[in-house]
């Protein structure tokens, strides 16, 4: 199973931090909340990393506290934030930690149903033989409950509300029941079971989450990178770490990605680097997005020129990435790159500003 991890597209947490996740278990002596892999102590220095391990997200070091106690006791953790604010990478790098495993997952949907959160069947086998334990097919809830493990439930908003109000007895009384199966048919959380739930604030009134079910949440806001510094080192991190695995050799010059991270914070904030207003995009150009176009932007140049990328990639890469749902963020982007890249210094500077014609009109 791991060496195919490793070989896919995209590896969980638990296969792309293998080793630093072994070494933390063998160095650990603090006391664990029961059922977990690690300690409180060796999580946190999992996600925000020291001097021996990486660091994976930028975020307060007592979001990770809070999020860690929130998931020992008898409460599930939501965490909340714009698009693009690595709310499902936190998640992600917890589950890890705490669990040993992250692929324990509900993708939340308008088309997300109760059996998908719960259990469904396989209907050959229950018409065979009728309802049974071979029969079942369980969801990642049910062998998180079964094992003691970390469940996420990503976009749980995105759910119908009566799909989402199904997880009210499982959290409050910690068993899932199965009425159809005769006997014993009730499922207790093994110690270390809890529930990490992502919601973006754009979807807020989408599907809201009934009163009840609030309750039975501790709710965490995960906002968008404050330090320019920050931001630019991770998005030169994430985009060196997905060149490697697809075994790119060539990285995007320093020069390109701070014409990129700048562009994104810049339309973002509405705010230049000089303090004058800028328009903001409507859509989110979050970190995650700056990402993602950095990388499209290397494997453009890698393949297509055999340089490492240039600032007009960035051009044409911003007209998918940004202007998605409204076309006024297209003028946005235009104005901004004629008006306020043109009077910058720097030869990137001139390059992106010369690319603004490769915008669709």
């Amino acid at each position: 199973m791991t060496t195919t991890a490793n070989k896919s597209q995209r590896p969980p947490a638990e296969v792309l931090h293998a080793d630093e996740l072994a070494a933390l278990a063998r160095s650990d002596r603090d006391p664990r909340p029961p059922g977990w892999r690690l300690s409180m102590k060796a999580v946190r220095r999992f996600v925000v990393g020291d001097h021996d391990i990486k660091t994976k997200i930028v975020c307060p070091p007592s979001l990770i506290e809070r999020a860690m106690v929130t998931l020992a006791s008898n409460r599930a953790l939501l965490l909340v934030g714009e698009p693009g604010t690595a709310k499902s990478l936190l998640s992600e790098l917890l589950a890890a930690a705490i669990s040993g495993t992250s692929t324990l997952t509900i993708q939340g949907s308008a088309a997300t149903t109760e059996d998908q959160i719960k259990y469904g069947w396989n209907y050959a086998l229950l018409l065979n033989e009728g309802p049974s334990p071979r029969a079942l097919v369980t969801s990642p809830l049910y062998r998180a409950l079964q094992e003691g493990r970390i469940v996420r439930f990503e976009e749980i908003t995105r759910c119908p509300a009566e799909v989402q109000d199904g997880l009210l007895s499982i959290l409050s009384e910690r068993l899932l029941m199965v009425p159809e199966l005769p006997g014993d048919n009730a499922v207790f959380a093994a110690p270390g079971f809890n529930l990490i739930a992502t919601a973006n604030t754009r979807d807020r009134g989408v599907n809201e989450m009934s009163a009840a079910l609030k309750r039975r949440f501790a709710f965490e806001t995960v906002f968008p990178i404050a330090s320019y510094d920050e931001e630019l080192a991770l998005v030169q991190r994430e985009v060196a770490r997905m060149l490697a695995h697809d075994g790119v050799a060539t990285r995007p010059a320093s020069e390109v990605l701070e014409v990129l991270v700048t562009t994104f914070r810049e339309l973002r904030q509405g705010v230049d680097q000089e303090g004058g207003a800028i328009e903001r995009l409507s859509t989110v150009v979050s970190t995650a997005e700056a990402v993602s176009v950095a990388y499209g932007v290397a494997l453009r140049g890698h393949y297509l020129r055999g340089d490492s990328g240039q600032p007009g990639d960035i051009v044409e890469a911003l007209a998918g990435a940004a202007a998605k749902d409204n076309p006024d963020d297209l003028k946005k982007i235009r104005r901004y790159i004629e008006h306020k890249a043109g009077k910058r210094k720097g030869e990137h500077w001139q390059q992106f500003h010369a690319a603004r014609h490769l915008l669709p009109q």
